[in-house]
This record gives C-alpha cells, sequence and structure tokens, in this order.
C-alpha cells in the first residue's frame, strides 16, 4: 500500500507542475516580495525615453534554441524556442516564432505549441496560437490581431474584442520585446501591452548569475515577468524567472520555476543557432 500511496502522490505532484509550467494553473504565490523593489520602481517602459532602448536581442530568421525540460532535476523531455521566417500577415511583414515544450513524467504529459507572428521592427504581434495537449485535455486558442483597428478576432470560436494597446504583445512575443530593454539590476519596468485588457506585464531584473546548462557555462540577467490578473507559469504571484545571456544576443539560457511539493520546473538551453 505504501507503494501504491507514493505512486499517486508522484502523479499528482507531477501533473499539478506540468500543468503550472504550460499555463493552466495558477502560479503559486512569490516568495521574494515587492519590498525589495519599492524603492526602486522605475517608470513605466511605455514612458522610458527611446535613447535608453539599446540594440541588443534583435529578433532574426533562423534562429533555435533548443532545450532540455526538467522536473526536479530529472530530464523529461525537449523544449524548444525557434524563430521560423518570414510570412505575410494581413499584407505586412511577420517573422513567425514558435514556442514547443513536450515531455512528461507517468501520465502527467504534455505537447503544447505556442506561435507569434511579430512585426521584426516594433515587435508586436499580429498572430497568436495556443495548441495544447496535456494528460486528456485539448485546448486550442487562435487569435488575429487588428493593431491598426486595435481588435482583435479569435477564430476559434468566432468572438472579438477590443485590444488594450497598438503595439499588443502575447506570451510569446513578449519574451523577444523584453530582451532588447536595457535589463539594469534592480529595475521594475511595467509593460501595458498584453493583448487582452485589464492585463499588464511587469519585468522585474533581479541580479546577474554565471550559471551552467548543457550548452555550456553563462553569463546571464536573471529577470522576473509576471502578467497581471492571469495564472500559468507567468501569472500574477508566480516565481518563473527567465535568465538571459549577458550579451548583445540575449539568449533564453534557462526558464523555471518553482513547484510546491515537486520543487524545480526547468528549460535548459542544450544548443543555440543564431538568426541571419
Amino acid at each position: 500500500m505504501g507503494t501504491i500511496g507514493n505512486h499517486v502522490r508522484t502523479r499528482r505532484a507531477s501533473r499539478a507542475a506540468l500543468l503550472l509550467l504550460m499555463g493552466a494553473a495558477a502560479g503559486a504565490p512569490s516568495a521574494a516580495s515587492g519590498q525589495a523593489y519599492a524603492a526602486r520602481e522605475s517608470a513605466s517602459e511605455a514612458t522610458r525615453p527611446a535613447a535608453e532602448r539599446i540594440a541588443v536581442g534583435r529578433i532574426a530568421a533562423g534562429e533555435r534554441a533548443r532545450y532540455e525540460l526538467r522536473l526536479g532535476g530529472r530530464e523529461v523531455g525537449t523544449g524548444s524556442l525557434e524563430v521560423l521566417g518570414a510570412e505575410r500577415i494581413g499584407g505586412y511583414n511577420t517573422l513567425r516564432t514558435r514556442l514547443q515544450i513536450s515531455g512528461g513524467v507517468l501520465f502527467a504529459r504534455v505537447d503544447d505549441r505556442f506561435e507569434s507572428w511579430i512585426d521584426p521592427e516594433r515587435l508586436f504581434s499580429r498572430r497568436f496560437v495556443q495548441d495544447q495537449k496535456e494528460l486528456t485535455s485539448k485546448r486550442y486558442r487562435e487569435y488575429n490581431l487588428s493593431p491598426e483597428q486595435r481588435t482583435y478576432h479569435q477564430v476559434d470560436n468566432g468572438e472579438t474584442g477590443e485590444l488594450s494597446t497598438s503595439e499588443p504583445l502575447d506570451d510569446v512575443s513578449f519574451l523577444f520585446y523584453a530582451r532588447t530593454l536595457p535589463l539594469r539590476v534592480g529595475d521594475v519596468d511595467t509593460i501595458p501591452r498584453y493583448f487582452k485588457q485589464g492585463r499588464d506585464v511587469i519585468l522585474r531584473v533581479l541580479r546577474k548569475e554565471r550559471i551552467t546548462v548543457p550548452a555550456g557555462t553563462f553569463e546571464t540577467i536573471v529577470v522576473q515577468p509576471t502578467i497581471t490578473n492571469a495564472g500559468g507559469l507567468f501569472g500574477q504571484g508566480g516565481q518563473a524567472e527567465v535568465y538571459f545571456s549577458d550579451d548583445a544576443v540575449r539568449t533564453l539560457v534557462m526558464l523555471k520555476s518553482k513547484v510546491p511539493v515537486v520543487g524545480s520546473l526547468s528549460l535548459h538551453l542544450k544548443d543555440f543557432r543564431a538568426g541571419q
């Protein structure tokens, strides 16, 4: 009975951890309160002078990063973040990007794909797709974004809504956008550009840290992203940390979350190919 009970607890914990990674569960309360940053909270990113933006982390076709998916330190799958190439959306130039994660343990399996079609100059989204297969459930969402009209159309159910901005971001494009910011330790940037109204992206730049992953050892900038009024890995109160390389490329070297019971769930860079 003890062995069976242990297997049941493992399956439940693994399921909860994987659903958290994919955004199907609310993030755990953050251990780091806002006290350390309250005194240094910066102006909103929207009001930051253009001169302070630096030419780093630019997006380019052909970029590809591949990852190990780990749960509690154990490798359980793979992931990738790619810039697939140029595509025209609604008559406009975009770069098609994809974040894909596949793996799991026991009966807790995921096969998830998130795609964003990004304006290569201004780094906002024109289309966003979520295709998630987790355990026995499936979820598909497809959004066509019209920044000029400040509207979006959800293709899978026919709904329409108002965009919160003329330069909308989604769950993938905000990662590409964030890496172009100065990212000074102690900064707290509020980015009021998530495509659904009532949600902002808040970026806290926590520290610089040297880390070792399968691809090698990197000097990194550690950022905590939070999407307000949302659940999932980047949801309000979550503990997600994104590790960008501290160089002109700003490669996403590691992404991790602290999960109750199980511990650390993370993506670790295996190899990287720069775009052209």
